[in-house]
């Protein structure tokens, strides 16, 4: 079967029937599966043939610790470069295998089943896999490309709907840096039908995926127009380290939100564009209120790992389907975002 995308040449994006797909991919090597109870519990079977290694569940696992226990594991089963190893599960999964991967023996082949809508449309594709530290997001990590990547619609029926919306969010991220069509294929939609016809989901997920894999295809690293795919997350992951009221789609809709207001005070976006940005994530369920007051976000900013010496990149829409990044000091996003 061939990949709906292809990324940097060798990483191969299937949105497919994992079950079909999934034996054609691994045959005749032996696989190493990393999940957890909740995914092994659901798709047992299809992971059953393969050995196993369980994690925890949440944010808090995205740690270093956790890599090193992975890595001991693979020391006592005997795993040698030749071992493949797969994430099942969604993006704390698939950010934590892919670096142990990485890292093991210098590197081994991977691949992940994206169980999540926000790991399908984000975290599974592009490469970047990472850790956390003291709350910072993705501190530690690397650009490393699975060999493949699944994302099976069907897997989405037991997302439960928090976690479900959350995928949106960075669904309606993607359509504001650069498909203006799909941004108003999702505003005829409700979210119910989204859940249920999967059809559409199929055709969101698809467009996501293709906004990410054109800007990753031009830049890989993040030098330049990868800086894109983060509109709304520096006051994102300021709400995430600060705050555990809100999942990371969650506070990605809060973030963008704020960026889009922002943008309109810049004078780079209209006010009717704006409420076009903040009306969508309504409709598809999102809370725009931020957990806490500005003033303390705007504090964490400056710890961004997309911090340049005293400046930030700051990603701000300019319309609906396109965005651009502007080099400021944290003196200036002070002042974009305190008004």
């Amino acid at each position: 079967m061939n990949p709906d995308f292809v990324v940097r040449g060798s990483s191969h994006v299937y949105i497919a029937s994992a079950e079909v797909l999934l034996p054609q991919l691994v045959q005749d090597r032996r696989v190493v599966v990393v999940t957890d109870a909740t995914i092994d519990r659901l798709y047992g079977d299809l992971i059953a043939p393969y050995e196993k290694i369980m994690i925890g569940r949440g944010e808090t696992m995205k740690t270093l610790q956790t890599v090193e226990q992975i890595v001991r594991q693979l020391i006592k089963m005997d795993a040698d470069r030749t071992t493949f190893l797969l994430a099942v599960g969604g993006g704390i999964v698939s950010d934590i295998t892919g670096l142990v991967a990485s890292i093991y023996m210098r590197g081994l082949q991977f691949g992940f089943i994206s169980t999540t809508l926000l790991g399908q449309v984000d975290a599974s594709v592009g490469g970047k896999n990472g850790v956390n530290i003291d709350g910072y997001k993705n501190m530690v990590g690397c650009f490393t490309q699975p060999e493949f990547v699944i994302c099976d619609p069907a897997m989405l029926t037991t997302l439960p709907e928090r976690e479900f919306r959350a995928g949106l969010a960075e669904i309606v991220k993607a359509t504001i840096i650069g498909d203006a069509a799909m941004f108003e294929r999702l505003e005829r939609a409700t979210l119910e039908e989204l859940r249920q016809e999967h059809a559409l989901l199929a055709e969101a997920v698809r467009a996501a995926v293709r906004v990410k894999v054109e800007i990753v295809e031009q830049d890989e690293r993040e030098a330049g127009n990868r800086r894109l795919l983060n509109l709304g997350h520096t006051l994102a992951h300021a709400i995430e380290k600060c705050s555990r009221e809100m999942n990371h789609g969650e506070a990605v809709a809060v973030g963008t939100a704020l960026v889009a207001d922002a943008a309109v005070r810049m004078g780079v976006l209209s006010d009717a564009d704006r409420n076009r940005i903040r009306a969508l994530l309504i409709r598809l369920g999102m809370t725009l209120e931020s957990p806490l007051p500005i003033a303390k976000l705007l504090r964490e900013v400056g710890k961004d790992k997309k911090r340049v010496g005293a400046h930030l990149h700051l990603v701000v829409p300019t319309a609906i389907g396109r965005c651009e990044v502007r080099l400021v000091t944290e003196e200036e996003v002070q002042a974009i975002f305190a008004e």
